[in-house]
């Protein structure tokens, strides 16, 4: 594609060099080739302009810069390249790529998912109920990408713009109509999704989380909110919003004044809602209450937080133009989502779960729900946990407190300790758990922690393995190994004796 194609529309301060082609869109030098366009973009950790050198000895033709001095230095050595330099690169990103990808997204009803809990639950579901209807979608997010039905890794909840406009041009070729996708909060922050036309923006709550990033409640909600109040383009044509939530409450004001129409969801309140809600280890069914009238659900998914990720689904599908009776069959096609109350069955006579509950919120929903499928005074709760390192450590003592005030026994170890020391961030933690009284043992290598907290259950007994969920590494300070509670949770049970329990 010739330069001056892929320059349209993008806010250009300066602009020398020759007419060139370009023949891809790239941010990271070391994926530059002949013929790429480089856009040197400043970020928070690093400085891709930096690299304009790096990239143009890799074959580049063209370099977008959000660097004066980087412009007139790019300008003066590589006279045969075309500069062009814009205010901020991120923000030049998203319009660059949609350039040269033919604007993929104008061919996808987008719908958002957003919020600290039950993102990645929500968003399987839509995608579940909108293939049940046979539409070809694309699914971006936490756990992995599909793009008309092929599965890609996930790098990241939210890619880059340039990413992104890549999945949604090879979904659009697959003849993918819709894209249902994670919106995180630094992806809203960072203008990843800048610009991006949300048919259907979710709110599901806000809690505790990403506060070494946002720093504080009301900086973490006003990035959330951009989804909706119209700050990141446009809002969305229809807003589905957890009425239960105080922040969704405010949030649905805001939406509602930027020009949203708002389809409400609470458990019991709110335009779509659940009545008569009967719930089991293996799943549960209610009557799902909506403007248009009620439809019997039933899912192989179970508790409370699911009900809420049901009922944010099925507005949104709603919101879709699907039936109640297709709904329905969409949220009963979903087996299971990967990493959330995921069981892990090799035979023991005791139940274990992975789940991917990282925040002292998400670790007090898992453990109540855990609470209803044990019987009282035959069953007991054993929980899992740890904290991550290089993250915010303020909540480390609340999520202990939270594990201690729901369990019967927890095992206090590393989750992703990164380049802290694991026995530090336990030490973090101890405070809150400690004050529960709980009994606890405290061991910072995972894989041992699981065969203890295995070893420690007997019959009737739920052993909660949370923090990690889908993931299948564990990040330390010098490297990354493979590590998959679902794996290792096998193996520890295995080793048991042939009651199932050592004891």
């Amino acid at each position: 594609m010739h330069i001056e194609e892929v320059l349209q529309g993008v806010g250009q301060v300066r602009r020398s060099g020759p007419s060139v082609d370009v023949t891809s869109i790239e941010y990271d030098s070391r994926r530059v080739g002949p013929g790429s366009l480089f856009v040197a973009m400043q970020g928070g950790t690093t400085d891709g302009n930096r690299y304009i050198s790096t990239a143009i000895e890799r074959g580049a033709s063209a370099v977008v810069t959000d660097s004066a001095m980087a412009f007139q230095d790019a300008a003066v050595k590589h006279a045969h390249i075309a500069i062009a330099e814009v205010a901020h690169g991120r923000s030049a990103l998203a319009p660059l790529a949609a350039n040269f990808y033919q604007h993929p997204e104008a061919h996808l009803a987008l719908s958002g998912v957003t919020g600290t809990n039950g993102k990645t639950t929500t968003a399987f579901l839509l995608d579940a109920m909108l293939n049940s209807v046979a539409r070809t979608t694309v699914l971006v997010g936490t756990i992995e990408y599909h793009v008309a039905g092929e599965m890609v890794e996930s790098p990241h909840t939210t890619p880059e713009s340039r990413d992104l406009l890549e999945l949604f041009a090879r979904g659009v070729s697959a003849g993918a109509t819709e894209a249902v996708m994670e919106v995180s909060s630094h992806a809203l922050e960072q203008g990843r999704v800048w610009s991006l036309l949300f048919d259907v923006g979710v709110f599901t709550n806000l809690t505790r989380d990403h506060l070494d990033y946002h720093r504080t409640m009301d900086a973490y909600f006003a990035a959330k909110s951009m989804l909706f109040d119209g700050s990141n383009g446009v809002a969305p044509r229809i807003s589905v919003i957890n009425v239960d939530d105080a922040y969704g409450v405010q949030l649905a004001i805001m939406a509602r004044d930027a020009g949203s129409e708002i389809l409400s969801y609470g458990w019991g309140a709110g335009d779509f809602h659940a009545e008569d809600v009967q719930m089991s280890a293996a799943g549960m069914r209610f009557r799902l209450v909506t403007p248009n009238g009620s439809v019997s659900m039933q899912t192989r998914l179970s508790g409370k937080v699911n009900v809420y990720n049901l009922l944010a689904a099925s507005a949104a599908a709603y919101a879709r133009g699907l039936t109640l009776d297709e709904i329905a069959a969409g949220a009963a096609s979903l087996a299971c989502v990967p990493g959330r109350f995921q069981t892990v069955d090799a035979g023991q006579p005791f139940t274990v779960v992975v789940d991917y509950a990282h925040t002292d919120d998400a670790l007090r929903n898992l453990i109540a729900l855990a609470r209803e499928f044990v019987k009282p005074g035959n069953g007991r709760v054993i929980t899992l946990f740890g904290c991550g390192g290089d993250r915010d450590r303020t909540k480390r003592p609340l999520m202990g407190r939270a594990a201690g005030e729901g369990s019967d026994f927890v095992v206090l170890t590393s989750d992703n300790p990164r380049s802290e020391e694991p026995e530090a961030i336990l030490r973090d933690v101890l405070p809150g758990l400690e004050a529960t009284g709980v009994e606890f043992i405290a061991e910072p290598d995972r894989a041992k922690a699981i065969q203890i907290a295995v070893e420690q259950a007997k019959p009737a007994d739920i052993v909660l393995i949370a923090g990690k969920g889908h993931e299948k590494t564990q990040t330390l300070r010098e490297r990354v190994i493979s590590f998959d509670d679902v794996e290792v949770a096998a193996t520890a049970i295995q080793s048991l004796a042939p009651t199932g329990a050592k004891h």
